[in-house]
């Protein structure tokens, strides 16, 4: 305590369990601080992942339905996972084959930029499918552009 004191330290206790119990000098202040400043920017860097939900119809319209897979495939391009779930009503849940087949349509067309996480299957009268995006599209293009610069 009498060399921390000296040297205008801390003397902070890094192993209290450890026999004999280790101690340090540092300038706890400033220790707490750098710690606090690493921690704010990992948060920084670090992408929080959305689930984007996409509500289609067993009587949607061809059309209608690569438009909501163009606006999946931009949900996907920007990172987000995006869960498609097909509403039922009345007798619309005997056909649940439409439906299916309806959730396969749109996971082929964005076959290329998302992978299916979770296959279809049924919740209450939603038939719903999950899919993730098929590689970190904004982490994946830093690097070619800083390789470009140097």
């Amino acid at each position: 305590m009498e060399m921390a004191r000296e040297r205008g330290l801390d003397l902070v206790e890094v192993q209290p369990n450890a026999v004999p119990p280790v101690c340090r000098l540092m300038d706890y202040g400033k220790f707490r601080y750098e710690e606090s400043r690493r921690e704010r920017e990992s948060r920084k860097r670090q992408k929080t992942v959305e689930l984007k939900e996409i509500r289609l119809r067993p009587k949607i319209d061809g059309h209608d339905l690569e438009t909501k897979g163009r606006q999946a495939a931009r949900f996907l391009d920007d990172g987000h996972k995006v869960k498609l779930s097909v509403l039922f009503r009345g007798r619309e849940m005997a056909h649940q084959d439409i439906g299916k087949g309806l959730l396969e349509r749109v996971a082929q067309q964005l076959g290329d930029v998302g992978i299916v996480e979770q296959a279809p299957h049924i919740e209450g009268r939603t038939m719903v499918m999950t899919l993730s995006p098929s590689k970190p599209a904004r982490d994946a293009d830093q690097p070619e552009e800083e390789a470009a610069e140097a």
